[in-house]
């Protein structure tokens, strides 16, 4: 029996002719990887984030930051895609979703088949010189930390290479003044696997029209939203996409 939530969520769905969906760290930890603030699982429990994964760390220290940040990043690499990622592919494919804004930098919205993608914290799959910008896949650079040129050095210039990966002291990228522009003008916003507690992405349920959630906890825009699912992504994503299968 599909509960009454997930019939609410397909109507207004089936509604909508404008619907973008923002994706945090809750839709990925079904596919093994481990979110950064989760109490005793989160990687933030382990290592401390200013040190892992910072650009002043990079730019002072970067054996440290090739030795234990980039390991966090590179981990990522070889997780597959669950059925929550597989159902928005699908519902890309059907026409309900007009893009996905998505936190995450595991590249498995893309593994899934998802096509628009706003990564608005960056992406594990390039790089990039931090003197003359000079774009490299990421595999250059696990090439020559393997062989031990730490930093990896751009091959035009010399200069630093670096994980195109938001970093802490790093501007956001472009991708997120388009998501910003796109949710103003959306009619509905479906939240997937985020406690939307990290700025400036939080900001972004507020402005849309219509608003679901489906986030195992509790978020600050509970009360906010049209529609709370509180169940894990990959399920609740598989009864919504069968149910739009259906005509619901």
């Amino acid at each position: 029996m599909i509960d009454n939530e997930i019939k609410a969520a397909c109507k207004m769905i089936n509604t909508s002719k404008d619907t973008l969906i923002l994706t945090g760290a809750g839709i990925s930890t079904e596919s093994g990887i481990p979110d950064f603030r989760s109490p005793n699982t989160g990687l933030w429990e382990k290592i401390d984030p200013m040190e892992a994964l910072s650009t002043s760390v990079l730019l002072n220290n970067p054996r440290k930051f090739y030795e234990e940040g980039f390991k966090l990043l590179t981990d990522m690499k070889d997780v597959k895609p669950n059925k929550g990622h597989i159902a928005l592919a699908e519902m890309e494919e059907m026409g309900f979703i007009k893009g996905i804004i998505t936190q995450n930098i595991d590249n498995l919205h893309q593994k899934a088949g998802s096509k628009i993608i706003y990564e608005v914290h960056g992406d594990t799959r390039s790089g990039r010189c931090t003197s003359c910008n000079n774009q490299v896949e990421l595999n250059n650079l696990v090439e020559q930390v393997k062989r031990e040129v730490i930093p990896p050095k751009c091959n035009r210039c010399g200069g630093i290479l670096r994980p195109n990966v938001v970093m802490f002291g790093d501007q956001l990228p472009k991708d997120f003044n388009i998501a910003w522009d796109l949710v103003q003008n959306c009619e509905l916003l479906i939240v997937v696997g985020s406690s939307l507690s990290v700025a400036p992405v939080s900001y972004l349920p507020q402005m849309a029209s219509r608003l679901i959630i489906i986030n195992l906890g509790s978020t600050p825009f509970d009360r906010q939203a049209d529609i709370v699912i509180k169940e894990r992504a990959g399920d609740a994503l598989d009864k919504i996409v069968n149910e739009l299968k259906k005509g619901t």
